[in-house]
C-alpha cells in the first residue's frame, strides 16, 4: 500500500510511524508546503523548552526509514490537488495543522500594537510567514488575552532575563528586540475564573520561578476555592493549589522595609492574572492609530468547572496597554474544495479519522480535532488515526489490487507546475547549516527564516 500524509508536524509524523511499523509492506509520503519539517515542533514549542523538541529525533528516524519519503516546499490545494492525490495512493490522511487563529471580533483589533499569539510566537520562532511582523515593544505594560500554556509562554518570553534567552534557538532578530523591550509588567486576562485556567502546573510553576519577575495575584480571587476543589481531578487540584499558596503566600513578617525594597527592585517586572474579564474593545491612542488600552466587560460565571460560562455583568473597566497579544485559540482552514470542512468546528467531520463520505481519506491531529492538547495528544490521536487506516487495509476497504504509483505520478505533475519539492536530506545540509551558524553564536542553532535562502543552500 502506499499511503500518503499532508503535513509533518506532530500529527504527520506520528501517523507515518505508526503505519510504518505495523505494516511491514507500507510506504508512507510526506508532503509539507515550507521547505523544512517538525511543524508545531520547530515553530510552535518555546525555544527554552528544548527538551519538548527531542521528538525530533524520533521524527527523523521517521524520515530516514526506506520505506518513507519527505517532500517539501509543496502546497497541496495549490501545487497539487487532494483529488491528484487520491489517484495516486491508496490511502491519503490530511495531518496539517491549524495554520490560522481565532480572532477576538471587536472593534480596535486591528489597530497598532495589537497581535495574534500565533504571530507572535512565529515571530520569535522563526516562521517564515511571520519574520516581519517588527512588533513594537516600546510601552511598560502588554496584556495577554488567554489563559492557556501559549499565553503562559508569550509571557515568560517577554520578561525572560535576556542570559536565558541567548543560549535557545530563538531567531537574532527577535533576541534583538527583545534586548531593547521595555515591557515590564505582563496581564493574562480570562473570560472565566481560576477554576477554568487552560494552562498546566509545569508552565505555571516555571513562570512563578522565573528570575528577575515576580507573580502579581490578587488573594480575592483565590479565597474559599480550596472548598471548590475536594473532588477535582487531580490535574487540576495542584493547579489550583499552586495558585492559591502563591497567591496568599505572606512575606515573612520579620522581613523589614528595607529588604522588601531590596526585593522589589531585584524583580523589577511582574506578570499576573486577571480574571472574568471579557476584552471589548481595544482603544486607540488620540491619533487613533495605535492600542493605549482595552474595555473589559466584567463577568460572572454561569454553571461549574470546566462547562461555566462567562456571562457580562454590564460593568466595564479600562486597562492601559501598548501591547494587546490574543491567544485565544488557532484555528484550522480548509484546504481543497474536495474534502468536507466543518466551518463552524473548524475540522474535517470524521469518525475516528476517516473523513466522512470519502473512502480512502482520513485525519489526524489539530485538524482533526481542535486546537487543543500537547504533543502526547497529538500521538495518541494520530495513532488512532493510523489505526483505521491499518484496519481498512486488512478488511479490504482500501483495495491494494490495483498498483498506485505515488510520487511517481505526483513528480511528473509537480514538475509540469514547475514545483521543485525538497527531500529529507536537503532538509539534513538546511539543518547541518543552521546548526553551524547557532554554534558560532553559543546556541542550539541559528534559524533561517527566509524559505528563498533555504532553496538557495540547497542549490534549488
Amino acid at each position: 500500500p502506499r499511503v500518503c500524509v499532508v503535513g509533518s508536524g506532530p500529527a504527520g509524523f506520528y501517523t507515518a510511524q505508526h503505519i510504518l511499523k505495523h505494516h511491514g509492506g507500507a510506504r508512507v509520503d510526506i508532503y509539507e508546503k515550507l521547505p523544512v519539517p517538525f511543524g508545531l515542533v520547530r515553530f510552535g514549542v518555546a525555544p527554552d523548552h528544548p527538551e519538548v523538541k527531542n521528538v525530533i529525533n524520533a521524527f527523523t528516524q521517521t524520515a530516514r526509514s526506506e520505506r518513507c519519503a519527505y517532500y517539501g516546499n509543496v502546497t497541496v490545494g495549490r501545487d497539487i490537488t487532494v483529488a491528484e492525490l487520491r489517484q495516486a495512493y491508496h490511502a491519503v490522511v490530511l495531518s496539517y495543522g491549524a495554520e490560522d487563529n481565532q480572532v477576538l471580533g471587536i472593534p480596535g483589533e486591528n489597530l497598532s500594537g495589537v497581535y495574534s499569539a500565533r504571530a507572535f510566537v512565529g515571530w520569535y520562532n522563526g516562521l517564515p510567514e511571520n519574520r516581519d511582523l517588527k512588533p513594537d515593544l516600546s510601552c511598560e505594560t502588554a496584556l495577554i488575552l488567554g489563559h492557556g500554556n501559549v499565553a503562559l509562554d508569550i509571557a515568560r518570553i517577554l520578561l525572560s532575563p535576556l542570559h536565558l534567552l541567548r543560549k535557545t534557538d530563538i531567531t537574532d532578530s527577535s533576541l534583538a528586540a527583545l534586548a531593547c523591550s521595555k515591557v515590564k509588567r505582563v496581564w493574562l486576562v480570562g473570560r472565566r475564573g481560576p477554576l477554568q485556567v487552560a494552562f498546566t502546573i509545569k508552565e505555571l510553576r516555571e513562570m512563578i520561578n522565573l528570575p528577575g519577575a515576580r507573580p502579581v495575584l490578587n488573594p480575592a480571587d483565590f479565597t474559599g476555592l480550596e472548598n471548590a476543589i475536594k473532588d477535582a481531578p487531580r490535574p487540576r487540584k495542584r493547579l489550583t493549589e499552586l495558585l492559591i499558596k502563591t497567591a496568599l503566600e505572606k512575606p515573612g513578617e520579620k522581613m523589614v522595609e528595607a529588604q522588601a525594597a531590596a526585593a522589589q527592585a531585584a524583580a523589577p517586572r511582574e506578570w499576573g492574572l486577571r480574571f472574568q474579564r471579557s476584552p471589548q474593545e481595544v482603544l486607540p491612542t488620540a491619533d487613533g492609530r495605535r492600542a493605549r488600552g482595552i474595555r473589559m466587560a466584567l463577568t460572572r460565571l454561569e454553571g461549574l468547572g470546566d462547562s461555566a460560562k462567562a456571562v457580562p455583568t454590564g460593568d466595564v473597566e479600562e486597562l492601559e496597554c501598548g501591547l494587546v497579544l490574543s491567544s485565544i485559540g488557532y484555528r484550522s482552514l480548509p484546504l481543497d474544495p474536495a474534502v468536507p470542512f466543518d466551518t463552524q468546528r473548524g475540522v474535517i467531520p470524521n469518525s475516528s479519522g476517516r473523513v466522512e463520505g470519502v473512502p480512502g481519506l482520513y485525519c489526524s491531529g489539530w485538524v482533526k480535532r481542535g486546537p487543543t492538547g500537547v504533543i502526547i495528544t497529538t500521538m495518541n490521536d494520530s495513532f488512532d488515526t493510523a489505526q483505521s487506516v491499518l484496519e481498512d487495509l486488512q478488511l479490504g476497504v482500501l483495495d491494494v489490487s490495483t498498483s498506485r504509483e505515488g510520487f511517481g505520478a505526483v513528480e511528473s505533475i509537480l514538475h509540469s507546475r514547475g514545483v521543485r519539492p525538497v527531500s529529507f536530506s536537503d532538509w539534513e545540509k538546511i539543518d547541518a547549516a543552521e546548526v553551524a551558524r547557532g554554534k558560532a553564536a553559543g546556541k542550539p542553532r541559528e534559524k533561517i527564516v527566509d524559505p528563498q535562502e533555504m532553496l538557495r543552500l540547497i542549490g534549488h
